[in-house]
């Protein structure tokens, strides 16, 4: 039974892999987009659901500012674009964000946190510095996804090259220049942490399980982990020399422990790698890897994308693609993962794609009375923000700025207030089932940083809005509910919080007021969460 399943995987495989390219239709992004919809749509009419409508300029402002760029608009960027009467605005941000690189910084984060989720290896600290650094160097400079990856897979370490009887040097460059070596630091160099690792997060298979006995699941056996692991066999720690990583150019075969036998190295499709002259391991698997008619590798990273944006992947979980485990639109996953290697891997079409969709521009609301199943992506997710999202949009919405170290520290947050916020709020619990601790949330009622932010003395926007004497007391509510939700108040939030202002509240201080006003909608459901 199980070899008729590896077969029937493999076939699928070769099948969806064997499609030319060069015969597929390369579509626009606004084509692309309307391609999501129909998809969704047909599959709309055959459950009989009827989708959520489109979220208002608002909702989706905020929306793509946080998915893209990792916070919140600012008070202005938020007037303006809701002001803005032209028809195609939404495409032109997404656009304007782009080129600008507005999204660099944000997707670093979520990549390196996404490659290197380690955090017990502590050599690693020592060199994020240099991941991070050549993190944004690809997404700033917009380096095709294959060519990032095969960077990844290729990074040369010290070490020797083995060719008949001649040993040639093969030595890493300035060790403080933008590099990804500390990927591999934080698997230890071991290869089988690197062969689970690349293959969960640029094949989206999980294949760890079989690294002792055959998956009990799904169809991947022993041979196949450790035929994997093997190109990264010739990576080792050099005990005499600080444990620094060292490689046998030539090693294509791992011993598979617990055993007397082998494995050589060979692809996960079981097909066998054809050797180049002066080409290592590492280097041929990264070609095969990120090749353009590899299924595995281009719909595992649109998958990915999917799931930054909408919470949930078209395949679920995000990296456990198997046949009994099939994606929720197969067509609409495998039309993604065409145009994004026809497109040669470009992140940004991708994402300029996705977000000129209807379905991401849908709102979090569903009609009345309706209970809509998230994987028909028929209304948008509501996600709980990052830590790094939620500390970046208070900074933004109470005008925060670090103090520059040099002057002496008083009562304002701290320099360091980012990672000591950060450092309190990690956690990985999922997107859509985020939920505050009680030390959270007091920290957001009572810390610190929003006792200053909510104080006329220390409070940038805050003092700003306040005391800007163009501004009536409705235009002053206006203004912080631009700067906190990015939208202006109903008519009914306006009257109520106009005439709290207006009476001075329990103070009888009206710049008082309009301060508990600021801490209720730093401290709202709807200032903490991406709906």
């Amino acid at each position: 039974m199980r070899r008729y399943i590896v077969g029937s995987l493999i076939l699928g495989l070769s099948l969806l892999g064997s499609l030319p390219l060069h015969a597929t239709e390369v579509l626009s992004e606004q084509e692309l987009a309307k391609k999501i919809d129909q998809f969704l749509a047909a599959r709309w009419k055959t459950e009989k659901i009827e989708p959520a409508p489109l979220a208002d300029d608002a909702e989706y402002l905020r929306r793509l500012y946080l998915d893209l760029i990792g916070r919140i608009p600012s008070r202005e960027e938020a007037r303006a674009f809701l002001n803005d009467p032209i028809p195609d605005k939404r495409t032109r941000r997404v656009w304007r964000l782009l080129d600008e690189g507005a999204h660099v910084e944000h997707f670093v984060h979520v990549w390196r946190d996404l490659l290197i989720p380690e955090t017990n290896n502590i050599e690693v600290p020592g060199q994020l510095n240099s991941f991070t650094d050549w993190l944004r160097q690809q997404f700033s400079q917009n380096v095709p996804y294959d060519r990032m990856i095969s960077e990844l897979l290729t990074v040369p370490f010290g070490g020797e090259r083995v060719r008949s009887r001649r040993m040639m040097r093969n030595e890493p460059s300035d060790p403080a220049a933008p590099s990804p070596r500390a990927f591999y630091l934080a698997k230890d160099a071991k290869p089988e942490e690197l062969a689970a690792s690349t293959a969960r997060l640029f094949l989206g298979v999980s294949i760890e399980c079989a690294q002792c006995h055959n998956h009990p699941f799904a169809s991947w056996t022993r041979q196949h982990f450790w035929g994997y692991a093997a190109f990264f066999a010739g990576l080792q720690r050099d005990a005499e020399n600080n444990g620094v990583i060292r490689e046998v150019f030539d090693r294509r075969d791992i011993k598979i422990p617990g055993s007397l036998t082998s494995a050589e190295a060979r692809f996960l499709d079981e097909t066998q790698p054809r050797w180049k002259y002066n080409v290592g391991a590492r280097a041929t698997l990264a070609e095969w890897l990120t090749a353009a008619n590899n299924p595995y590798f281009a719909r595992a990273t649109v998958n990915r994308l999917w799931t930054h944006f909408f919470a949930l992947g078209l395949v679920e979980p995000v990296d456990d693609f198997r046949p009994d485990n099939p994606p929720s639109h197969p067509e609409l996953l495998d039309e993604l993962a065409r145009q994004f290697a026809a497109h040669h891997f470009d992140l940004r079409y991708l994402v300029r794609s996705i977000t000129a969709s209807r379905a991401y521009q849908l709102s979090s609301a569903a009609p009345a009375s309706a209970s809509l199943p998230p994987r028909l992506f028929a209304q948008m997710a509501v996600k709980g923000l990052s830590p790094e999202q939620l500390f970046d949009s208070l900074a933004m919405a109470t005008g925060y700025r670090p103090p520059p170290r040099s002057r002496p520290m008083n009562n304002a947050a701290s320099p360091d207030a980012r990672a000591e916020f950060l450092a309190r709020f990690a956690g990985g619990q999922p997107r859509t089932e985020m939920q505050r601790s009680i030390q959270q949330a007091l920290m957001l009622m009572n810390g610190q940083f929003i006792a200053d932010a909510t104080c006329l003395k220390n409070g940038a926007m805050l003092a700003s809005i306040a005391n800007d004497r163009s501004l009536d007391t409705a235009g002053k509510v206006e203004a912080l509910y631009l700067a906190t939700l990015s939208r202006k108040p109903t008519t009914r939030e306006a009257k109520r919080f106009v005439q709290y202002v207006e009476e001075g509240g329990p103070s009888k201080d009206a710049k008082q007021a309009l301060a508990d006003v600021f801490w209720v909608l730093l401290n709202s459901a709807e200032f903490s969460l991406n709906h």
